[in-house]
């Protein structure tokens, strides 16, 4: 009897799960692809729509498929926007009919569909007989909208959106890429002007010369920004198609750009006419292509349209990361450096530790100076307009010949209202016109470009144990953790942790202003004869880290000196913040 019982529901465990194999595995994709089709107006797949044409009461949309993207066929011939057209096959395919509204009208008109709103007609791969839609008037509630087939009689009603999607203006299907092409197929460029012919091509890696109507250097962000926006361009408006003139575009006598890609890949070329304000745009056509386009001025401003906006605008060019000497003459006197494996020292006048950050400026505001303007060419103009200059930089390389010298010296030219300074490579020229800051920022003493650590530099984490004296009062921490920290002395007791790291952060970077007692003459004058705030760094071996002693206080300085040397310093007392008060601010 249990045999017979085990039998059974054994048998009916396996029929459960055939079932469920069955139901659940072999039958789930077709029970998923019946549900997502029930209801459809058509059982077909967009991806196998080929053609379709709409036509409405005031124009007819034919688009058609060309291997993997769509071409417009009417109103205009023409390149179609691909992802428009997917959007409006897709949701076409996919409408469902919402109810049966009469199996057989008398009056079409009732629905609006004696004289329909769009006629649709869609073509699809497989099938001899195309597929038709009538849109009619949308209901009273305005949600849905009439419609017939051309092989049914019967009147029903879809989704509002599938009239919204058919009747949208002709432009939102058409692409709206200026010009195709890809950054690195770029070849040349061409650009002409009101007459002027200008070609650059591309010389190195990141780097491009002009070969047209001159042999220079070219502006390499200006290509680069000019080609970065056209590529990626989109047209505002499709103005008008083959106009009987072009005159009143400003296309009669146009400014042409023309992308050259190789001879396998051709060329590309866009006319540029007149600006509309208005519109905040240019008037503009494809060669070979006789719609009239609207685009962004940004594109026209972009455009490099002279030799001097074409031409290379960075005053010395030079590898930052190659230069091992630097000299430099100014109203504020000579200096000289020399890096010295990663770090610069100070040569000259004296022997000093440089201050990186203040070097690197330097050479960064060098690297990074542009031309506003060209004067002269050559060797000869530096020496015309630069023969008094007020500032002279030197930059030496390893192994290089000679050094590269710039020379600047005041302008009494003025560029959109600001000052200008003239600049020159000494053997090399053109003169330039560059902002008169630039006369200011390279103007640096020996003591602006010497380090102005107050502390030698230390990693906080190495700090073992601190000692802090204020107001006769002294205490002595001690970190027992990567983070926890313990007063050991007077009593011992927990410390406040977040209080002690901003304190050890804060010296850490601490730079001072000015060198005002370079012997200590006079400890009493500045407060440290006496000090009113003591701090001594030691690591876990007992050295001592650091020392910093705080003297009198002004409103804009605080004077210091550590236990490295006899100097006293003035340092701006934000750096210093809120000195904490012994016990109450370093007890926890």
């Amino acid at each position: 009897m249990r045999f017979k019982t085990t039998l059974v529901l054994a048998l009916v465990l396996v029929a459960l799960g055939t079932f469920y194999y069955l139901y659940e595995v072999r039958w789930a994709p077709e029970r998923e692809k019946a549900a997502q089709v029930k209801g459809r107006l058509w059982s077909v797949e967009a991806k196998d729509v080929e053609e379709a044409v709409f036509r409405r009461k005031a124009e007819t949309i034919h688009v058609k498929r060309e291997g993997s993207d769509w071409v417009l066929l009417a109103p205009v011939k023409a390149k179609a926007d691909r992802n428009a057209v997917e959007d409006l096959v897709a949701n076409l395919v996919t409408a469902r009919v919402d109810r049966e509204i009469d199996p057989n009208p008398v009056k079409l008109g009732d629905f609006g569909l004696d004289a329909p709103a769009v006629d649709i007609t869609v073509r699809v791969k497989g099938k001899q007989e195309a597929l038709t839609l009538l849109l009619g008037e949308k209901n009273p509630t305005g949600v849905w909208v009439y419609a017939t087939t051309k092989a049914k009689p019967a009147v029903f009603v879809l989704s509002d959106f599938v009239l919204r999607d058919a009747t949208k203006p002709a432009a939102d299907f058409r692409d709206k890429t200026i010009l195709t092409f890809d950054r690195k197929d770029v070849a040349g460029l061409e650009i002409a002007v009101e007459g002027e012919l200008m070609a650059v091509e591309p010389e190195a890696e990141r780097k491009w010369k002009i070969t047209k109507p001159v042999s220079l250097r070219a502006d390499m962000d200006a290509i680069s920004d000019f080609l970065d926006k056209l590529r990626f361009a989109k047209v505002k408006e499709f103005v008008v198609e083959a106009p009987k003139s072009m005159r009143p575009y400003g296309l009669d006598r146009p400014a042409r750009v023309t992308v050259l890609l190789g001879k396998e890949k051709g060329a590309h070329t866009l006319l540029f006419g007149k600006p509309e304000p208005a519109k905040q745009g240019v008037y503009a056509m494809r060669a070979g292509d006789p719609s009239v386009l609207l685009v962004g001025e940004d594109l026209w401003t972009t455009l490099p349209k002279t030799v001097g906006a074409l031409r290379d605008k960075t005053v010395l060019d030079y590898d930052r990361d190659k230069v091992s000497r630097l000299e430099l003459e100014s109203p504020k006197g000579k200096v000289a450096l020399a890096k010295e494996g990663e770090k610069w020292q100070v040569t000259a006048p004296e022997s000093l530790k440089a201050d990186d950050g203040e070097v690197g400026g330097l050479l960064f505001k060098i690297r990074e100076m542009r031309a506003a303007g060209f004067l002269g060419e050559g060797p000869t103009a530096v020496t015309r307009y630069l023969a008094k200059p007020e500032v002279k930089v030197s930059l030496g390389e390893p192994g290089a010949p000679a050094a590269k010298t710039l020379l600047l010296a005041p302008s009494p030219e003025k560029r959109r209202g600001k000052p200008m300074a003239y600049a020159g490579v000494v053997g090399q020229g053109p003169v330039m016109l560059v902002d008169a800051q630039y006369l200011g920022d390279l103007s640096k003493s020996a003591s602006d470009l010497r380090d102005r650590t107050v502390l030698p530099f230390f990693d906080p984490k190495e700090v073992k144990r601190m000692r802090v004296r204020s107001g006769g009062q002294a205490m002595v921490l001690e970190r027992k953790g990567e983070a926890e920290w313990r007063v050991t002395e007077p009593k011992s007791g927990k410390a406040k942790e977040n209080t002690v790291t901003d304190l050890l952060y804060n010296l850490r970077l601490l730079r001072w202003r000015e060198l005002v007692s370079p012997k200590g003459d006079d400890a009493a004058r500045y407060g440290l004869d006496g000090s009113s705030f003591e701090v001594t760094l030691y690591r876990a071996d007992g050295k001592e880290l650091g020392r910093l002693m705080v003297g009198r206080k002004e409103a804009d300085k605080v004077f210091v000196r550590t236990g490295a040397s006899p100097a006293i310093f003035a340092l701006d007392p934000k750096q210093l913040g809120d000195l904490p008060k012994i016990p109450d601010d370093l007890r926890g």
